[in-house]
């Protein structure tokens, strides 16, 4: 072991040693992984190790798409076997529904250009898996690209092909301690202490205690899972071909073949944790005792969908850990507020995503940005609420029970709410509100009858809660409407060199004291990092506004290119909400309430101004996303229930209207304004979404 290396990566997994792999291929040659025990000595060596083409977002579908493909240039470049067994792998719809919503899963795969993926019928199912029993299946997606491999062989391939190119293995030797100190990382180990530039939490089940080494709570636990693999089995022994990889969605169960038998995994719909805080530094290649009688609901179901299994011996059973984020993705990427930190952990779906995490770190790493739009797996996508214990239990245990449940656009999932709450909340719920949540802040999605009992049916198509957007929509067409606007994110930018700052930070020009502009931000490739709007109050005083769910990864962007003086940017989301009123009447309602001149001349498109609104001193944005005349009214947290009723007095007689997001997005559709997630994300530049018209060429 040396004494100083760029980067040290920790943590001797699959994911650990594709990152190794990747940073070394990308031309890094002094980076070294340091694992406590062996290679493969986490969740690595009980895997069951199959890998699988279909994800719900296609960005990360394509790194799983670029993972199996790299296999084979993986054991060809290693010279190490890999046991890669190709072959195919196939996901089972038992419900209309779920059979729609492969075949627009397959709709995407071919506008990503993935060839290997195909619709098959249940005839087809049955020749691809014999032993399954295709009673009620309507359909599946099956692609060649799946299968199963050696997860030993495989970690150590990765390994052994970034020792090729230079990188070192350090085994048998716990990380104990990090500290950041003079530009570097101090990394104490139980051999010795080194310095780095980097370092990469890869630690796996140990992910959670290795970030509290840096003062990092990852929002990452482990969780227990089940599979059995069986004695031989005749009709398997007698096949001509292996098994596909078969996924019985409306099951919770998958099987792949093992030898001459089967193994067989299940996803229950009643999931237990386990040491939540990370395993214990003395665990080792040990399996948790299992709890058959918990799981007996879904392995019935498998038994009913694979009948010779219940003529079948066990084998053995296995009962492993591990590691689960809220939302089943993984966590990568740099930390946060801390210089040069990184992260590569929470990768459930190792042998299916390591190699994408691997890649798109690694160029995150040397490139100064990942190649590949990955928000899905960022770590900035969470803030410092998704680490608390009841939090991260909840919503790591909706995940799993639902890791193959039926998902829709319109569902509202109950884990982990409400946690925060706008001030007038509790009014709007009176109203009617029915909630979504973003970021953690509940946020109305619309109004339905006040005092009624109204529950919305998720469905693929229109929800019975179509009629409710509509009548909103209506309103802020023909009259006035008004929309707690807390759900956006407000960053408050001083400081005397806040302008020049902000000249260079964003692609936009900055607008003059009392006017507003949509301000695109770009990486350093020139794609999309932002669609913000910046505000200039005057006095020196600016505000970016954003999207809400972007507030760390915004923050981070900020904080890596913030100059030592002269600028101080604040997160105040949390102090300052807002009330947004849209629509043909809505100058009329405002000036109910102010006694300053509204007209178009003294308050004209995209002005920024300070007005007494009622009881409140807010700062209005003449702007609406919308689409409509409309007006942005920001305000002390304290005060939105003032204004609020204030509003609600004064738009009485106006036929005043509350409405929630799904109208807004709904109005700004038929307006063509673009939003974060949708028209805008990273893999897009300017010119590719529209933003061109607002950037300063001459800057």
């Amino acid at each position: 072991m040396k004494s100083h290396y760029r980067a040290v990566v920790i943590g001797g997994g699959v994911v650990g040693a594709s990152v190794l792999y990747h940073l070394a291929k990308l031309g890094w040659r002094e980076v070294v992984l340091i694992e406590r025990a062996e290679l493969c000595s986490g969740s690595t060596w009980h895997a069951a190790a199959g890998f699988h083409a279909l994800n719900a977002d296609p960005n990360i579908a394509a790194l799983q798409d670029y993972t199996i493909k790299l296999y084979r240039e993986l054991e060809a470049e290693s010279g190490q076997a890999i046991g890669l067994h190709m072959t195919g792998g196939v996901n089972l719809a038992g419900t209309p529904d779920r059979w729609e919503w492969l075949k627009s899963a397959f709709a995407i795969f071919q506008t990503m250009g993935i060839e290997t993926a195909s619709l098959v019928t249940p005839d087809e199912i049955k020749r691809l898996s014999p032993i399954t029993d295709v009673t009620g299946i309507l359909g599946g997606l099956y692609d060649a690209n799946e299968g199963h491999l050696d997860p030993y062989g495989t970690t150590n391939a990765y390994v052994a092909a970034a020792r090729r190119r230079g990188a070192d293995l350090v085994l048998r030797n716990r990380v104990v301690e990090l500290r950041w100190e003079a530009q570097g990382w101090t990394i104490v180990t139980e051999q010795g202490t080194l310095k780095a530039e980097h370092v990469v939490n890869a630690a796996g089940l140990w992910a959670r205690r290795i970030g509290h080494m840096a003062s990092v709570d990852l929002p990452v636990t482990p969780m227990q899972h089940h599979y059995l693999v069986t004695e031989t089995i005749p009709e398997v022994a007698a096949l001509e071909r292996e098994l596909a990889l078969t996924v019985d969605l409306e099951g919770f169960t998958y099987l792949r073949q093992e030898g001459k038998g089967v193994l067989l995994g299940v996803y229950e719909l009643d999931p237990r944790h386990w040491s939540m805080e990370g395993a214990p530094w003395d665990y080792g290649m040990e399996l948790i005792a299992p709890d058959v009688d918990r799981i007996m609901p879904e392995l019935a179901k498998g038994f009913e969908r694979f009948p010779c299994l219940a003529k079948a011996g066990i084998k053995r059973w296995v009962n492993g850990a591990f590691t689960f984020t809220p939302d089943g993705n993984p966590l990568v990427g740099p930390v946060p507020g801390l210089r040069n930190y990184w992260v590569a952990c929470g990768v459930m779906a190792g042998f299916s995503q390591g190699g994408g995490v691997g890649l798109s770190l690694a160029q995150w790493m040397v490139e100064g940005e990942p190649a590949k739009d990955v928000f899905g797996m960022d770590v900035a996508r969470y803030g410092r609420f998704a680490s608390n214990g009841e939090y991260l239990g909840q919503m790591t245990a909706q995940f799993y029970s639902r890791r193959f449940v039926m998902s829709y656009p319109n569902e509202q999932l109950p884990a982990g709410r409400p946690l925060k709450t706008a001030p007038i909340h509790d009014l709007m719920t009176e109203e009617g509100a029915q909630w979504g949540v973003s970021f953690g802040l509940e946020l109305p999605l619309y109004f339905a009858p006040k005092g009624g009992s109204f529950v919305e049916t998720p469905t693929l198509r229109r929800s019975n809660a179509f009629p409710l957007v509509a009548q909103e929509a209506t309103a802020a067409r023909n009259g006035v409407v008004m929309l707690d606007s807390s759900a956006f994110a407000r960053y408050e930018v001083t400081g005397p060199g806040a302008r020049a700052w902000l000249d260079r930070l964003l692609a936009s020009k900055i607008p003059s004291e009392g006017r507003a502009r949509l301000a695109p931000m770009l990486s350093f490739s020139g794609r999309l990092m932002g669609d913000l709007t910046v505000f200039n109050w005057g006095r020196g005083c600016f505000w970016l506004m954003g999207s809400y769910y972007l507030r760390q990864w915004h923050m981070r962007w900020f904080g890596e290119h913030l100059p030592e003086r002269d600028v101080l940017i604040r997160d105040v989301s949390d102090e300052i909400v807002g009330l947004a009123i849209a629509g043909p009447r809505s100058r009329e309602l405002l000036s109910r309430l102010s006694s300053a001149d509204l007209s178009n001349d003294s308050l004209p498109f995209m002005a920024a101004v300070e007005l007494d609104i009622g009881p409140v001193r807010a700062r209005v944005g003449r702007l609406s996303v919308a689409g409509e005349l409309g007006y942005e009214l920001n305000m002390a947290a304290t005060e939105q229930r003032a204004l609020y009723r204030s509003l609600i007095e004064a738009g009485a007689e106006l036929g005043l209207t509350q409405i929630g997001y799904n109208a807004v997005n709904s109005l700004r559709l038929e307006k063509s304004f673009g939003i974060w997630s949708r028209e805008f994300t990273w893999a897009y530049t300017p010119g590719m979404s529209g933003l061109d018209r607002f950037v300063a060429f001459d800057k």
